[in-house]
């Protein structure tokens, strides 16, 4: 009887879906002005090479600054349960002081080729790297990658070469890609609105008219974070120029009668659900992995969508501040189990150079405050209002799920809203920060999803 009325609602739901199908499904393009003042000539289509560069004064004002904090000691045997553990943040402090080399991350940064375009009246930054050892009658695939929250362009310095030139780093040369990582507007050099209502919607038009710009008519588009929502829209919004869309975090809807079903019954059915052994191991028993693993950590979130500019003053002040309020997502959103070390498990993944040199973007461009406010703009209004949340997205999909991400998404949740999946993965190892953490894992994805794609 049960199982009776399991198959009904399932039927059911799959008709909820079949009817809804019928409403509009487009996003409109729009416009926008995000400069200060009324709108002006938004004509001068520019490209200007770009170079990250810092003065002594800037580097005195920071360690000034770094020598007069004050630390509160923490709990005994807290670790990193109660958010940055001081005694490692003082460890982290002392080497930023004498250890890391700024004058060398400069060069690494300088690496690849930075520009800068005015666009709806704000100056957008990005990273272009086309490659160098094409080989002859063969075109690189472009693809533009966008960061996410507390990251930047920097995330994806070591998966570029991985794309740009595979064979000299073991992976096949069947397709070659020539990556645009731009910053977000209020991220890093990207200069911020001037205006309320910077969203999602309006990052991902700004990212198709840079693409337009730099002359590619069609692209691919990949993203994790606030980068999975704007690869999102934009193939939303320009679903003929996006040939294929990679996320290495989907986030739908749960309010679909299916998902809700999933969710009430997928355990103890999961075949019915279409559910596999690794879905259930990640998603229950749901209150514990899902609902309170994210009550643990989403408490910046409602922070940043409420009072964006109150949090973000301290952060914009302090530079220990702000290395604890990042540094800190680097160590429980890689792996929620680094909350019981010591150390938080910073460096099992990454370099205190690295890590630090995400924090230095985010210090010397003073953005902490203007990428908070991204959170209000996209969550203040309500999860799940806006109408792309609402709308399906026809364009080719290739989703890497990896096991530590913040919320789990099924094969089933993800086919609610992404109507045309080509692969779905689950990955071995990795968390949030998928192309900072795991680069090569996340770059033969992207290869497979391509090669899939063409072949099809």
């Amino acid at each position: 009887m049960l199982c009776e009325i399991l198959v009904a609602l399932v039927v059911g739901a799959l008709l909820y879906r079949f009817l809804r199908g019928g409403k509009d499904d487009t996003l409109p393009m729009g416009d926008g002005w995000w400069g200060p003042g009324t709108r002006q000539d938004d004509k001068n289509e520019e490209i200007r090479p770009f170079k990250i560069e810092t003065s002594e004064e800037e580097l005195k004002d920071l360690f000034r600054r770094i020598d007069e904090t004050r630390y509160s000691e923490p709990l005994e045997g807290s670790r990193f349960n109660y958010g940055f553990n001081s005694k490692h943040l003082r460890k982290v402090v002392s080497y930023w002081k004498e250890g890391f080399n700024w004058e060398k991350q400069l060069e690494i940064l300088n690496q690849y080729p930075h520009f800068k375009t005015k666009i709806e009246g704000i100056d957008i930054h990005f990273v272009h790297v086309k490659p160098k050892n094409l080989p002859a009658g063969r075109k690189a695939k472009p693809i533009i990658m966008v960061h996410g929250w507390p990251g930047s362009f920097f995330e994806f310095y070591k998966i570029i070469p991985l794309l740009t030139d595979p064979t000299s780093h073991g992976l096949s040369d069947e397709h070659i890609f020539e990556v645009v990582c731009p910053s977000i507007p209020g991220y890093g050099f990207s200069e911020a609105s001037c205006k309320q209502g910077f969203d999602s919607v309006a990052a991902a038009r700004i990212f198709y008219k840079l693409m337009q710009r730099l002359g590619f008519r069609e692209f691919y588009a990949q993203g994790g974070d606030w980068g999975s929502m704007i690869t999102t829209i934009l193939s939303q919004l320009a679903p003929s120029n996006v040939k294929g869309l990679h996320l290495n975090m989907a986030v739908v809807s749960t309010s679909s009668p299916i998902v809700l079903l999933s969710i009430l019954f997928g355990r103890w059915f999961p075949g019915l659900f279409g559910l596999t052994q690794e879905d259930v191991r990640r998603m229950f028993p749901f209150m514990k992995k899902v609902v309170f693993h994210t009550l643990k950590e989403s408490g910046y979130m409602h922070i940043q969508a409420t009072k964006p500019d109150t949090a973000g003053c301290g952060l914009n002040n302090s530079p220990v501040g702000l290395a604890a309020y990042l540094l800190e997502k680097f160590s429980t959103w890689t792996d929620p189990n680094f909350r019981d070390h010591e150390d938080g498990g910073l460096e099992k993944k990454y370099t205190l150079d690295e890590l630090l040199t995400n924090v230095m973007i985010y210090w010397l461009t003073g953005s902490i405050v203007t990428s908070m406010r991204f959170y209000k703009e996209n969550v203040g209004k309500g999860i799940g209002t806006a109408k792309h949340d609402k709308l399906p997205v026809k364009v080719p999909t290739g989703i890497a799920s990896f096991p530590n991400e913040l919320v789990h998404c099924p094969l089933l949740w993800a086919k609610q809203k992404f109507l045309n999946i080509v692969s779905y993965n689950y990955m071995p190892r990795g968390g949030h920060f998928a192309a900072f953490e795991e680069p090569e894992l996340l770059a033969r994805d992207i290869q497979q999803f391509v090669g899939k794609l063409e072949r099809k």
